[in-house]
């Protein structure tokens, strides 16, 4: 089995070393100084604090050297991938499978869900449909990504907390191809259970993503404060009710209320959102995939989404001032 992970940054990066580790054929595609040392020294995984371990990948910044993939992960930003699509065709055989590992409403959402949006395509987050056309929805399996991870210096990921990617065909079976990959991944050491219902976890995630994240960079406060403020708290759960009744229109199912989902940010503790740190860093902020994405199935389905008009609309501006987004 031959696995490449496109966007080998923080979480790219504990999953290379982890399939690595595991005996299984993987390459990763990345840029910049975290590839040169990559090529040089190995990728380094730091984990339970202190533990270190170094493996020798393969990794490239051109995809044209790895050649066909049985399985392409790709760990990018979501507005970073759109840009990408021709860079990774090499990669792409007649039986590869596409693992989305992206946060946010993903591009293919609507493939094989069934009903009157059966095929609807997403311009926030596959603007001009160069996913849809360049990749093919067939290919693609749903992937939820839960740990949590950062490059403290090129070439060296500390792994924080998590080791669950949940894997999901869009038609909820349970695929060989999907199986397969939760084998391999399993036998790294991670979760991977293949789930039916693939978008409630995603909606579950998103939930978080879509209200934390913006409200965290407009106002600079972490999780466990913004959680328990009564104003920050009362737009996120705003926020998260409009997303609840979209998601609730299109079938999706949420394990838990709104309220314990927030309890659930507040036991987080002072983290600061990956939106927020991204604003500090100079970096583009996924405002699109986060909450675009959710202003634009709001707009599908009729749902007035006042709460999250209001906050895309603070959030956008704030990242134009500084030239992120």
């Amino acid at each position: 089995m031959k696995i490449c992970i496109f966007g080998a940054g923080a979480i790219g990066g504990y999953l290379g070393v982890k399939l690595a580790q595991a005996g299984i054929d993987v390459s990763l595609v990345a840029r910049g100084p975290h590839l040169e040392a990559m090529q040089s020294n190995g990728l380094t995984l730091i984990e339970d604090g202190q533990e270190r371990s170094t493996v020798s990948v393969n990794a490239s910044d051109n995809a044209g050297v790895l050649g066909p993939q049985d399985y392409v992960i790709v760990t990018l930003k979501a507005h970073s991938v759109p840009a990408v699509v021709d860079r990774m065709q090499p990669l792409i055989g007649e039986n590869t499978t596409l693992v989305s590992g992206v946060n946010g409403v993903p591009w293919w959402y609507f493939h094989k869900l069934g009903g009157r949006y059966e095929g609807t395509r997403l311009s926030s987050v596959d603007p001009d449909n160069a996913q849809w056309n360049g990749f093919g929805p067939d290919r693609v399996i749903g992937c939820v990504v839960y740990p949590a991870a950062e490059v403290v210096e090129p070439g060296v990921v500390k792994h924080i907390e998590g080791n669950r990617f949940s894997l999901g065909e869009p038609d909820g079976s349970k695929s060989e191809r999907a199986r397969s990959l939760s084998q391999a991944l399993t036998s790294a050491g991670l979760k991977a259970p293949v789930r039916p219902r693939i978008r409630d976890e995603i909606w579950l995630k998103l939930w978080g993503n879509l209200s934390f994240n913006p409200i965290s960079a407009l106002t600079h406060a972490t999780l466990d404060v913004l959680c328990t403020d009564p104003g920050t708290r009362a737009v996120a759960r705003g926020m998260m009710v409009e997303a609840q009744e979209i998601a609730e229109k299109l079938g999706a199912k949420f394990p838990i209320d709104v309220d314990r989902r927030i309890e659930g940010g507040a036991a987080v503790g002072a983290h600061r959102t990956s939106m927020w740190q991204d604003l500090e860093l100079g970096r583009p902020m996924e405002i699109d995939a986060l909450v675009s994405s959710v202003q634009e199935l709001g707009r599908l389905t009729n749902t007035p989404t006042p709460t999250i008009d209001t906050v895309l609309a603070l959030v956008q501006l704030r990242a134009r001032t500084a030239g992120l987004y």
